[in-house]
């Protein structure tokens, strides 16, 4: 089972991970993103072309699934203006074992920051707004998976 969805809304962590339990395995693991608050931030605005990022995100969890021989994957991305702690990602894996659920929820992660088609604008509490780049330490992290 993939499950994959992008929205405005916000998603209910345990009613996910209860849905995905039911497809079987005895490992899940989870990830939860929220808006980190840097002592400025007032909100974090997040775009996307839904056709696009449905298809990538599809991608990500088909390879997640056979890589690591997975039950079941769900991301939820959110897109709006979210502020601070507000949640952004929901990426749960199931398995039959913790380290294929646990690497595969990283390795979505780092598939997330770094290819999946979102465009984030922090808008600060003194009124200005900046695009968020591309971090180095995002693409490193991704690298590890291409070895």
């Amino acid at each position: 089972m993939i499950k994959v969805e992008t929205g405005m809304a916000d998603f209910d962590i345990g009613s996910e991970t209860q849905d995905l339990a039911r497809h079987g395995g005895g490992a899940i693991a989870s990830f939860v993103g929220q808006v980190r608050d840097d002592g400025n931030l007032q909100s974090l605005e997040l775009e996307h072309y839904p056709a696009m990022t449905q298809k990538a995100l599809y991608g990500i969890a088909e390879t997640a699934k056979a890589d690591w021989s997975l039950h079941a994957v769900t991301i939820i991305h959110r897109v709006g203006k979210l502020a601070v702690g507000e949640n952004i990602v929901l990426v749960v894996t199931g398995s039959d074992h913790r380290k294929a659920a646990i690497e595969a929820c990283s390795f979505i992660m780092d598939r997330l920051k770094t290819v999946a088609p979102f465009w984030k604008k922090e808008v600060r509490i003194d009124g200005t707004d900046q695009w968020v780049e591309e971090r180095q330490s995002d693409i490193e992290a991704a690298k590890q998976w291409d070895e």
